[in-house]
């Protein structure tokens, strides 16, 4: 009744009523003898307030990963000189948005690293315009812990994703709200510049058809989570997605749990590692001169329950 009064009265978004909901569990936490948790305690109701206050981002605090059972199915470290086309795709060519998101030749393996380059280029094979890249996994997974180590991608207008997505997560027909197949975004870093929280990601979930309804889709985000200097230095950010639920990491803490939508994802879904771009106002913003922002990923992997 209450979250209700929260969300309608108040028009609090899901992640600030969650973060309502989570003050008791610290102020009583205030009234342990250790120090170490008053002070910690009192921290996180900070933040909390800032939440529900500013919706700013939150430092994760929750249970530390734990992978006991799960064995590892898949690992790309990107060790060659060229990305694995056995295993991964790039997905397609052409225009979307302001520019040209999906184009092969924005993606390099080099390093020890794959890394996506968004940059305007007078000369590109598709135009002279905006260009980024976007590739997927060929083969396709239901359930399992899913995760990548990156430095993300710096500028406004570009930023970088990990997600995974089924065949038609946007319309009720078939995603029946969720347990027919969701977009699941295990980290979108889209902060770069803000005064407050430049250094979180967001987290979030699509699907269409929930509660029965049939226009459009519906999304929940679960909130703005921090890394640690995530432009210039390697975090990782992970999914475990179980029957039940999805439980969602930041550099292997757990920042939030969610069963969104119908129900959780019972169909297999595809793997996907994104340099995106925005509208074509929003890349307006940026100085085609200058502008030059890379997707660095150290290594993708997939962890399944052992058999």
């Amino acid at each position: 009744m209450f979250d209700k009064f929260l969300t309608e009265k108040l028009k609090f978004a899901y992640r600030q009523v969650w973060g309502f909901n989570q003050l008791g569990t610290y102020f009583k936490q205030l009234f342990s003898f250790s120090p170490k948790k008053v002070i910690a305690a009192i921290l996180a109701i900070a933040e909390i307030f800032g939440l529900i206050i500013f919706d700013s981002a939150l430092t994760p605090r929750g249970e530390e990963l734990d992978l006991t059972g799960y064995e590892l199915v898949f690992e790309d470290e990107f060790d060659g000189s060229e990305l694995n086309l056995d295993v991964w795709q790039y997905w397609g060519t052409g225009a979307e948005r302001g520019g040209y998101c999906y184009s092969p030749s924005q993606t390099k393996v080099e390093n020890g690293n794959l890394i996506i380059t968004g940059e305007y280029l007078e000369d590109g094979a598709l135009g002279a315009g905006w260009y980024c890249g976007d590739i997927a996994l060929r083969e396709w997974y239901k359930q399992g812990y899913f995760e990548i180590k990156c430095k993300a991608s710096a500028g406004g207008a570009m930023w970088s994703a990990f997600w995974i997505q089924a065949k038609h997560p946007y319309e009720a027909e078939y995603s029946q709200g969720g347990v027919g197949g969701a977009e699941i975004d295990i980290f979108e870093a889209m902060n770069w510049g803000k005064t407050l929280g430049s250094n979180a990601v967001a987290q979030t979930i699509h699907c269409a058809g929930v509660d029965g309804v049939q226009e459009g889709f519906q999304s929940r985000m679960l909130g703005e989570f921090k890394g640690k200097n995530i432009y210039d230095e390697y975090n990782t950010y992970g999914l475990k997605w179980t029957e039940n639920e999805y439980i969602f990491y930041v550099n292997g803490v757990e920042t939030a749990r969610s069963t969104f939508g119908n129900g959780v994802s019972q169909v297999e879904e595809q793997v996907r590692v994104s340099l995106c771009q925005g509208s074509a106002e929003a890349l307006a913003q940026l100085d085609p001169e200058t502008y030059h922002s890379e997707f660095v990923v150290d290594y993708v992997r997939i962890y399944q329950i052992s058999e």
